[in-house]
């Protein structure tokens, strides 16, 4: 190799090195430029944007706290002298008294037996209605019907009305009451016949859902005393008509059979049922017609398209509640009648 060949490899070498060298320098700038910028933009402050003139005394004021000389020891015993000493007893809230009648009358009569003597009447008891003016259970509830149940009622009577028309709704109501009092009827029948006539019960057609509905019902009742008999209570004055008085799975009950195309599965659901039940009862034991006592009530729905009705049991407990219940109804509705001048 010469010399001029060596030296011009020498010089391409120191040329490239140069330019690497440089290369380097110049991405080693924008770094630091880059870096710096993003420094720059992580020390500003929104706080340093604000106008210092306008805001300073304020920022001056809360500042200012910082330094203050009160602690929170300090702070109670200020509190102490301007509002008293903090009580450390835990403040529990006061629930709300349960509504009392004013008039405990009680359920059950002290003056009769607490429970029948003979297991059944033959035939049963059937006393009508007197003249005396006394208020009907149904009335009672119907006037002090809460405000929840009576805007569900009218809403249901006014969807009924624009499907069937004022005419057409009269019909429906006259024909439910008649399919009602119908099915009541054969009840009747069914009760006081020694077994369940099938024929008779298939000539029925516009009742036959009901009566479907209520077999395994009438199943478990037995030694029936009385059958759409009138009860009167002569302290409290309100009477009404009771279904049936009978023992059901063993338990003597004022039991009452209700009809409905919605299903009830719950008492709940039955709204002011439980109460005409209790009101029932009630009056029963204090009627000088009856020589026997019931304490449980029995309230059963009836299905139109025949699928097993709903029995609801009441308990000598539940008819208690409803009881209390049926008393404040009938305080409010003498109330009423007082506001409204018809005593």
């Amino acid at each position: 190799m010469g010399p001029s060949l060596f030296l011009n490899k020498n010089c391409c070498r120191l040329t490239m090195l140069s330019a690497g060298l440089v290369n380097k320098q110049h991405l080693l700038c924008r770094f630091l430029t880059a870096s710096s910028c993003l420094y720059e933009k992580k020390k500003t402050s929104e706080y340093e944007r604000v106008d210092q003139e306008k805001y300073g005394d304020l920022i001056r004021g809360l500042t200012s706290f910082k330094s203050s000389s009160q602690t929170p020891e300090t702070l109670f015993e200020e509190d102490n002298i301007l509002y008293g000493p903090v009580s450390k007893h835990r403040h529990v809230a006061k629930e709300a008294e349960p509504h009392v009648p004013r008039n405990r009358v009680a359920l059950m009569n002290p003056a009769k037996n607490s429970l029948p003597c003979k297991t059944s009447l033959v035939p049963p008891l059937q006393i009508g209605l007197q003249t005396k003016k006394m208020a009907s259970v149904t009335t009672v509830l119907q006037k002090t019907m809460p405000l929840d149940q009576a805007f569900f009622l009218e809403r249901w009577k006014r969807k009924m009305i624009l499907e069937l028309g004022e005419e057409g709704f009269a019909e429906y109501t006259k024909y439910t009451f008649q399919q009602g009092k119908h099915f009541h009827a054969v009840l009747e029948e069914l009760l006081l016949a020694e077994e369940n006539p099938v024929k008779e019960q298939e000539e029925h057609n516009s009742i036959s859902g009901y009566l479907a509905s209520v077999q395994h019902v009438l199943q478990d009742v037995s030694g029936v005393r009385a059958l759409e008999t009138a009860v009167q209570h002569e302290t409290l004055q309100y009477q009404g008509l009771v279904d049936c008085v009978a023992e059901y799975r063993g338990k003597l009950c004022v039991i009452d059979w209700k009809t409905s195309g919605k299903s009830k599965p719950l008492l709940r659901n039955t709204f002011d049922n439980p109460l005409q039940v209790a009101a029932y009862i009630g009056a029963l034991n204090h009627d000088a017609n009856y020589d026997f006592q019931v304490d449980c009530g029995l309230l059963v729905v009836a299905y139109k398209d025949g699928s097993p009705a709903h029995p609801h049991y009441m308990d000598p407990e539940l008819c208690s509640q409803y009881w209390n219940k049926w008393l404040l109804r009938l305080e409010e509705f003498r109330e009423k009648r007082k506001d409204t001048g018809t005593v």
